[in-house]
C-alpha cells in the first residue's frame, strides 16, 4: 500500500508501530575510521539512527540501530555498528548465526498525539535522546531495495592474543525490499551524549541534520547471505569490539 492513509490497528496492537528514522551528516573521516578494510565509505557521510518497537519471538522488542552509509564490492548500503535491544534472548543467537551486532539496551520510544520521544540507555549512560513534533505526511515514494552489511567472525580459541580465526571475517549481506505504507515528517531535537559504551557523540558527531521521520514500512522480500571474505590480517584490529556492537573496544570492554 503506497498512499497517504495512516495505518490503523486494534487498541494495544504493536505490529503497526512506526520506526523513527533520524539521519544526519558527520565527518567523512570519522566513518572511514570505523569501517574495516574491504568496506568503503558511501557517497555521503550519513549516519542513520533507527528507533523501533517490533515483535520478535512473539514479544515486543524495543531497539535502536546505528548505521553508516557504506559500500561493499561496489554495492551501496549501510554498515551496522550496533543493534541495542531490550530483550536478551535475541542477542546471542543473532550474533552467533548471522553476525548481527546486537547488545542489551534500555529503550523508551513513544508517540503522544503529535509529540515523539525516544531515549536509549546502555550501562547507565543515556547516549541518545530525541524530542520531536509530527508536522504532516510525506510522499511515501516507490518500492526500493536496501542492503545492510554485518560481519560474522570468530577468533581462534586460547588465552594468548588472537592471531588466527576459527571462522575468518565474512561480510553478511542483508538484502531487503521495502515499500512504504506511510511516512510522516518529524521536526525535533537530537541530543547525543558521550558514553564509553556507545560513543556515537564522540566518534560520529552531528555536523548537519538531514531528516527525521516516522516510517511505516512494508516488507516485500528479505534474505541474509554471506557476501564475501575480508582480509583476516587487516581485519584483526577491528575484531575487538564493545559488547556485541561493532564499536572499537579493548578486550571486549569500552574504548577509553
Amino acid at each position: 500500500m503506497n498512499d497517504t492513509t495512516q495505518p490503523q490497528a486494534n487498541t494495544g496492537e504493536i505490529i503497526n508501530w512506526p520506526m523513527l528514522k533520524i539521519k544526519y551528516k558527520t565527518d567523512p573521516e570519522k566513518i572511514a575510521a570505523l569501517l574495516p578494510p574491504g568496506i568503503e565509505p558511501g557517497a555521503e557521510p550519513i549516519v542513520t539512527l533507527t528507533v523501533y518497537n517490533f515483535p520478535v519471538n512473539g514479544a515486543p522488542e524495543y531497539g535502536v540501530v546505528t548505521t553508516v552509509h557504506a559500500n561493499y564490492n561496489g554495492m551501496e548500503g549501510e554498515f551496522a555498528l550496533g543493534y541495542g535491544i531490550d530483550q536478551e534472548e535475541a542477542v546471542f543467537v543473532s550474533q552467533e548465526r548471522n553476525g548481527q551486532p546486537k547488545f542489551p539496551c534500555d529503550i523508551k520510544f513513544y508517540r503522544l498525539m503529535e509529540y515523539v520521544f525516544a531515549s536509549c540507555t546502555h550501562q547507565g549512560h543515556t547516549f541518545l535522546d530525541f524530542k520531536g513534533q509530527c508536522v504532516g505526511a510525506e510522499d511515501p515514494g516507490e518500492q526500493f531495495e536496501h542492503n545492510e552489511w554485518w560481519i560474522k567472525v570468530s577468533r581462534g580459541v586460547g588465552i594468548e592474543p588472537a592471531t588466527s580465526y576459527d571462522f575468518p571475517p565474512h561480510v553478511v549481506r542483508v538484502r531487503t525490499v521495502y515499500g512504504t505504507a506511510y511516512k510522516e515528517k518529524v521536526m525535533g531535537q537530537l541530543t547525543l551524549t558521550s558514553s564509553p559504551w556507545d560513543p556515537v557523540a564522540d566518534l560520529l558527531p552531528v555536523r548537519e541534520e538531514v531528516e527525521n521521520y516516522l516510517w511505516w514500512p512494508t516488507f516485500h522480500d528479505r534474505e541474509i547471505t554471506l557476501a564475501g571474505e575480508l582480509d583476516g590480517e587487516k581485519f584483526m584490529p577491528f575484531a575487538d569490539v564493545i559488547g556485541g556492537s561493532r564499536w572499537p573496544g579493548e578486550n571486549g570492554g569500552p574504548k577509553k
